[in-house]
């Protein structure tokens, strides 16, 4: 039996037109089609009525040339957008960035990816460019990696070159923080997981969150003795939120990355 199948599949790159099936039958379906069907050799040995969609892979009924005539093409996807600005200003609000599908899947390919992604953003100006800093009274925190991307330009007017380069570091233990924040599994608030009760963080302020004036940022609690429990909250999931006691400000951060977090 398996010599003859051998010289089947020869034949077939041979003389494709001696064994039909999908190819001759023009047919690729998706999903579970009943009347996507040809005659001839299936996969399984057997000659007859075998099917050309893309159920037939469990099924165990595709025809011969099921998998030449209709290869799995995954999900082509390009590339991300940039980012949105902020939905609103002087409040935690949401940024997004998108991306289109360039192919669809086919015949069992891989599926898309997500195609929409959200985090957390605050604004430190009202439209008129007033200054709304001073409002927070939690320190609104974000992993330290979206530094990268944040830019001054969303800093008070009254910034100037004498000031441009002015920032420090917190250093908090944490206290207490709710079970939202371990439960967080989206790849743009994932840093949420790393959050320990115990564990000294380390906290960069920089503009556009420091204040042009006072150059300090909302919440840092700089003021505090080290025995104050401070609040803090995390931008992107405001149920993620939890407490902290000052440690010490020191000129640059140094804790390791996935508890190095930036005022926001």
């Amino acid at each position: 039996m398996r010599t003859l199948w051998m010289a089947l599949c020869v034949l077939a790159r041979l003389w494709p037109g001696a064994l039909a099936g999908c190819a001759d039958a023009g047919r690729c379906c998706p999903g579970r089609d009943p009347a996507c069907f040809a005659s001839g050799w299936r996969q399984d040995r057997v000659y007859g009525t075998c099917f050309c969609d893309q159920a037939c892979r469990v099924t165990g009924d595709c025809c011969f040339d099921y998998a030449r005539a209709c290869p799995a093409r995954p999900c082509i996807v390009g590339e991300w957008s940039p980012w949105s600005g902020c939905a609103g200003q002087c409040r935690p609000m949401a940024r997004v960035r998108r991306r289109a599908v360039q192919q669809e899947p086919q015949n069992g390919g891989a599926p898309c990816p997500a195609l929409e992604e959200r985090a957390g953003c605050l604004e430190y100006a009202t439209p008129q460019g007033q200054d709304c800093g001073h409002a927070f009274v939690p320190a609104f925190i974000t992993t330290s990696a979206f530094n990268k991307e944040r830019t001054r330009q969303a800093a008070s007017p009254h910034w100037t070159r004498n000031t441009e380069d002015a920032g420090y570091c917190m250093e908090f233990k944490t206290e207490s923080l709710t079970h939202h924040c371990a439960m967080e599994n989206r790849p743009l608030t994932r840093w949420m997981q790393y959050l320990r009760e115990g564990y000294t963080v380390c906290v960069d302020c920089q503009p556009p969150a420091m204040n042009s004036v006072s150059l300090r940022c909302s919440g840092d609690g700089l003021d505090s003795d080290g025995n104050q429990t401070l609040h803090w909250q995390a931008i992107g999931n405001p149920r993620c939120q939890g407490t902290w006691k000052k440690v010490r400000r020191v000129e640059q951060c140094s804790c390791p990355a996935v508890h190095s977090f930036i005022f926001i």
